[in-house]
């Protein structure tokens, strides 16, 4: 039986889905990968930096939803980047889980943060993909360099197996190109528009159900899916791409009319993000599309997504996610920690 020390940055609804589903999986962890775990620390914005080496009540902390204390959301960065390195002392975590919200510009401060994991001796496991679109290569590099991991399944398509797919089960498969619906919010949007709200009551619907922020800019405006296309060529193209690199239209100017009669003519609208191989470079795009009824994106609806790849091996393969939720999220994690302790 193996013990590790988990700390957990970041306690919004993934991280709180995180620490649900671990205390669901204990007994499954303990009895088909030896692994035993105790939460020796927990920092978020609100709640400041804890740490306790011999184990956080989980329980407590869920029920209590990490109410606020000692906040720290007016701390310099290096004063907050001090605090993390002490923190990080105290819980001495084996893994460090950073969920923390997503810069799209900068990526910053997730990368800093899981710098500051691998140089503590830990493995990370991020739901971040800031970090995977600016800093890929040179935070793997660094965690070779500590012998430990760094993992990000859930970056994209929440916890479906798309990174470790490539990396794992497709040796020798050489991405040309890719196509898919990659931001859940946006399609539940389009949907919602199908059945005869307008956008703006879309966008509150999918406010209200939780899946969309105060400000829904970054999902209409396409940044969100933008930066998955990024961290997708990034990662299994080889390719460094920004999301600035993406052409990148949004979904403001669709109507309910326009989405509805685009339905009834059998061309509905969606949101498709787009890379191809270009030479030594990729072309990506991500914009509202109209698409066939024979198209299977036509038939993604609400929050699933899809995605189709074509490799110089195989012609055509699709991943379809129905309806994902903050417990999916939690789930790509949960594999990334096993599969960091146990490979």
């Amino acid at each position: 039986m193996k013990h590790y020390n988990l700390a957990l940055l970041g306690f919004g609804n993934v991280g709180q889905a995180f620490a649900q589903l671990l205390c669901r999986k204990t007994t499954e962890l303990r009895q088909r990968y030896g692994i035993e775990w105790r939460l020796t620390g927990l920092s978020t914005r609100h709640s400041g930096w804890l740490a306790k080496p011999e184990g956080l009540d989980v329980e407590a902390l869920l029920a209590s939803a990490a109410q606020p204390k000692n906040p720290i959301s007016t701390a310099r960065l290096e004063d907050a980047q001090a605090a993390l390195r002490d923190w990080l002392r105290a819980a001495a975590p084996d893994v460090l889980f950073e969920v923390t919200s997503l810069n799209p510009i900068t990526g910053e401060p997730a990368i800093g943060h899981i710098r500051a994991g691998l140089e503590a001796g830990a493995h990370v496991v991020t739901a971040n993909k800031g970090p995977v679109v600016y800093a890929y290569k040179e935070l793997c590099h660094l965690a070779a360099a500590h012998g430990r991991r760094f993992m990000f399944e859930s970056t994209v398509m929440d916890g479906a197996p798309i990174f470790s797919l490539f990396h794992k089960a497709l040796p020798a498969a050489n991405l040309l190109r890719f196509r898919g619906i990659l931001n859940s919010t946006t399609n539940f949007i389009i949907t919602e528009m199908e059945v005869g709200r307008s956008f703006e009551e879309a966008v509150k619907r999918a406010q209200a159900i939780g899946i969309a922020e105060t400000d829904p800019s970054a999902d209409i405006d396409g940044w969100d899916a933008a930066v998955k296309v990024a961290a997708l060529a990034t990662v299994l193209m080889d390719i460094p791409l920004t999301p600035a690199e993406v052409q990148r239209e949004g979904i403001r100017h669709l109507t309910g009319e326009m989405v509805r009669v685009a339905r009834l003519e059998g061309e509905p609208y969606k949101l498709v993000c787009r890379a191809e191989r270009e030479g030594d470079g990729v072309r990506a795009s991500v914009r509202p599309e109209q698409v066939s009824l024979s198209d299977p994106l036509s038939s993604v609806s609400g929050t699933s997504s899809l995605v189709h790849f074509e490799t110089d091996v195989l012609t055509g393969l699709t991943i379809t996610e129905h309806n994902p939720s903050p417990d999916t999220t939690a789930y790509g994690m949960l594999a990334d920690f096993v599969n960091a302790v146990t490979a």
